[in-house]
C-alpha cells in the first residue's frame, strides 16, 4: 500500500491521468475563457485547483487551503501533532477520540481492509516506515525486520468505537497509514466546498487524484487519457470522455527505488511485506467518490486481475482498468465501453 506521500503523476493541465499527453485535450474548449487556478503544497503533493466558471475570489482558494490544512493536521502520519499520529502512539494504551472527519476516513479504510480480507490493510504503517520508498536512503530491509513489521499488521486489531469516535490500536507498536485513501477524501471535500458556492465545472488534482468536476464549459465531457506506464509523462496509452467522475491510478512507476538491480515500487503486499508482484503495471480506477477511487485502486493492485476484477464487478457505481507488464490491458464492463484505445503497443483483452 502507498504512504501518504506521495509523487505526482497528472498534469492538471492536460486534465490527463497518470500524466497523459494534452493532444487535443484541454480543459476548456472556448479560447478565451481563462480558469481561475491556484497551486498548494500539501501532504508533501503539488495541488492543482482549476474552477471553469462563475467569478472566483481569492477568498474561495483561501477556504480550499484551510480544508486541505485541517485534513493534514487530522490525517497525516507523519505530523507529529496530527490525529492520525495520536491515535498511532497510544497504540497497545488506550483509545483515542478523533474528529468526525478523521473517523470517516478511518472507518471506510477499515471497510476496504475487511472486504478485501487484508490485501489493503490500514495497519501497513509499519512496512511503509521500514521500506521508506520515495524517500532518500530506500533499500530493502532487513528479513527479521520485515518480519517484526508484519507482526504489527493487522487490521483485525484496529478497534472502532463510533459513539465515541474512538480508535483503539490493539497491539502496542502498530500504525495505521491513511495514504491509500486520506487524499482522495480531500478531493471530495473540495468537490462539496465547489459545488456549495455554486460553482459547476473544476478540476481537482491532488497529486494524481483527479476530480473532473461537472462538464468543461460549453457543455462538454472532460477526455482523460491513461498514461503507458512503460513511457515518459505525456504517453498515453488511449482515453476516455466523462462527466462528473474521479480517476485514481496506482502505479509501479510512481514511486520506487531499483537494488541490485531488482525494482522495488511502493505498493507493499501485507501478507509477504515486500512490494507486490503479480505482473501488473498499473490500476486506473473511475468512480463517483474520489475516497473510494484511491482504496479501490491499491485494493485491486493488490488483489490482481482476477480476484481484482471480480472485486470491481461487484461494486457499485465504480469500474477498473488494469494494464500489464506485457502491455496487456483488462477493463471492467464500464470503462471498457468508455475506452478509445490510441496506441497499438497494447492489446485490449476480450472478455
Amino acid at each position: 500500500m502507498k504512504p501518504f506521500k506521495h509523487t505526482p503523476i497528472l498534469l492538471l493541465l492536460c486534465v490527463m491521468i497518470g500524466i497523459a499527453g494534452c493532444g487535443n485535450s484541454t480543459a476548456s474548449t472556448d479560447p478565451t475563457i481563462e480558469p481561475a487556478s491556484k497551486s498548494f503544497y500539501v501532504f508533501d503533493t503539488i495541488v492543482q485547483v482549476r474552477i471553469y466558471d462563475q467569478p472566483v475570489t481569492e477568498q474561495n482558494f483561501d477556504d480550499i487551503q484551510g480544508i486541505l490544512d485541517t485534513i493534514e493536521i487530522q490525517m497525516n502520519r507523519s505530523n507529529d501533532k496530527s490525529e492520525l499520529a495520536d491515535v498511532n502512539r497510544n497504540a497497545g494504551v488506550k483509545p483515542v477520540a478523533v474528529s468526525e472527519d478523521t473517523f470517516y476516513v478511518i472507518s471506510k479504510a477499515l471497510e476496504y481492509s475487511q472486504r478485501s480480507v487484508g490485501r489493503f490493510d490500514l495497519s501497513i504503517g509499519p512496512l511503509v516506515s521500514l521500506w521508506n520508498i520515495g524517500h532518500e536512503g530506500a533499500k530493502v530491509p532487513p528479513k527479521d525486520e520485515i518480519a517484526h513489521a508484519l507482526e504489527l499488521t493487522n487490521y483485525n486489531n484496529v478497534i472502532l468505537n463510533s459513539d465515541r469516535s474512538e480508535i483503539y490500536l490493539a497491539k502496542a507498536g502498530m500504525d495505521l497509514d491513511l495514504g491509500s485513501i486520506a487524499k482522495g477524501f480531500a478531493a471530495d471535500k473540495i468537490v462539496d466546498y465547489l459545488q456549495d458556492k455554486g460553482f459547476k465545472s473544476a478540476i481537482i488534482d491532488l497529486g494524481g487524484n483527479v476530480f473532473a468536476m461537472g462538464k468543461k464549459t460549453g457543455d462538454q465531457l472532460w477526455t482523460i487519457g491513461i498514461q503507458d506506464p512503460d513511457e515518459s509523462r505525456g504517453n498515453p496509452i488511449g482515453n476516455i470522455h466523462v462527466e462528473h467522475k474521479t480517476i485514481v491510478t496506482s502505479g509501479i512507476y510512481e514511486r520506487f527505488f531499483v537494488e541490485n538491480g531488482n525494482h522495488y515500487h511502493h505498493i507493499l503486499d501485507p501478507e509477504t511485506g515486500f512490494p507486490v508482484e503479480n505482473n501488473i503495471s498499473s490500476v486506473t480506477i473511475l468512480t463517483d467518490k474520489s475516497i473510494d477511487a484511491d482504496g479501490l485502486s491499491t485494493t485491486l493492485f493488490a488483489l490482481g486481475i482476477e480476484k481484482g476484477m471480480e472485486f470491481i464487478e461487484n461494486t457499485e457505481n465504480a469500474d477498473a482498468l488494469f494494464i500489464t507488464n506485457d502491455k496487456k490491458i483488462y477493463a471492467s464492463s464500464g470503462l471498457r465501453e468508455l475506452l478509445t484505445l490510441t496506441n497499438d503497443s497494447y492489446t485490449l483483452v476480450e472478455e
